[in-house]
């Protein structure tokens, strides 16, 4: 998939190579990434992921979830949260398998709510 890529912006972070000798994490939110789920009217339900690095390119990340999951999806600004993803339907095992595939955060930094 060679259309997901440059998912981080090109930036000079001062502290970047420091971070990477420290192992930590460059993830907003103590270093986890939520996935949560929100039941809307009968069947239907929402999916969103909140807690993601502020360096990513939330918009084509979200592009490139629509396009392998089908289904359609949203960044959003929140107050509390920050940037927060919106996908239709209950997409946190497929959200999950996605980040941790394109290395966009480790799967010890990912946390499932509802399971």
């Amino acid at each position: 998939m060679s259309a997901i890529e440059n998912l981080v912006f090109a930036s000079n972070h001062a502290f970047e190579e420091e971070e990477s000798r420290n192992g930590t994490s460059s993830t907003s939110n103590g270093g986890m990434v939520h996935l949560r789920v929100q039941q809307r009217n009968g069947k239907k339900s929402l999916t969103t992921v909140e807690g993601l690095a502020d360096d990513l390119d939330l918009a084509k990340i979200v592009k490139a979830l629509k396009k392998t999951l089908n289904t359609n999806g949203t960044v959003l600004e929140d107050e509390e949260f920050g940037m927060v993803l919106k996908l239709q339907g209950d997409q946190r095992k497929a959200v999950a398998d996605f980040l941790t595939t394109y290395r966009i955060c480790q799967p010890q930094e990912i946390k499932i709510h509802g399971f």
